[in-house]
């Protein structure tokens, strides 16, 4: 998969209006009113309030088998009926970074089943993964949801269902913003 630059621009512009922010875990983010999302970039508009940069690269944490039934089932992103959103960005502990790759992954799923409640909400929930924690970023993923509103019990769902893992015990700033177009 090729590298994809994004830049997620809050302020006073952008397709999707932010219907409610806030700070889960640790430091808000400065309210804003639309959030762009800049695909291939790397810097947002001067006028931004804030932007918030990662990348879209290779899957982490995936067996063959979940990367092969997690692109089977992933809706794409943009779907017309997906008219709400979720930008969810985490930083997790410097315990977790001190954990080795394969520590990380039985978090991740032998104990909190993360893919495996994911797979649960597709292809309701449209997902993909910032990575920002090697740009110097403050943190460490980005990540990003469309749904349609007939959908959004089920995201809920998810997002409590993720946030009682053992994972989430590891997130030290998580900002929840709601949005939609």
């Amino acid at each position: 998969m090729p590298i994809l630059p994004v830049v997620f621009a809050g302020g006073h512009e952008g397709p999707w209006s932010v219907r409610d922010m806030t700070a889960v875990t640790g430091a808000p983010l400065p309210m804003v009113e639309r959030v762009a999302v800049l695909e291939g970039e790397r810097v947002a508009a001067e006028a931004a309030i804030w932007a918030l940069r990662g990348v879209v690269s290779h899957q982490r944490y995936v067996t063959k088998r979940e990367h092969d039934e997690l692109s089977a089932r992933s809706p794409r992103l943009g779907r017309p009926e997906a008219t709400r959103g979720a930008l969810i960005p985490i930083k997790k502990s410097h315990a977790w970074w001190a954990l080795s790759q394969d520590e990380r992954r039985a978090i991740v799923e032998e104990q909190s089943r993360h893919i495996a409640i994911g797979l649960k909400y597709l292809p309701a929930v449209a997902r993909r993964l910032h990575h920002s924690r090697d740009l110097g970023e403050p943190f460490d993923f980005l990540t990003w949801f469309e749904y349609a509103p007939a959908d959004e019990a089920g995201f809920e769902e998810l997002v409590t269902m993720l946030r009682a893992t053992e994972e989430w015990t590891f997130v030290e700033r998580e900002v929840d913003i709601r949005l939609e177009q």
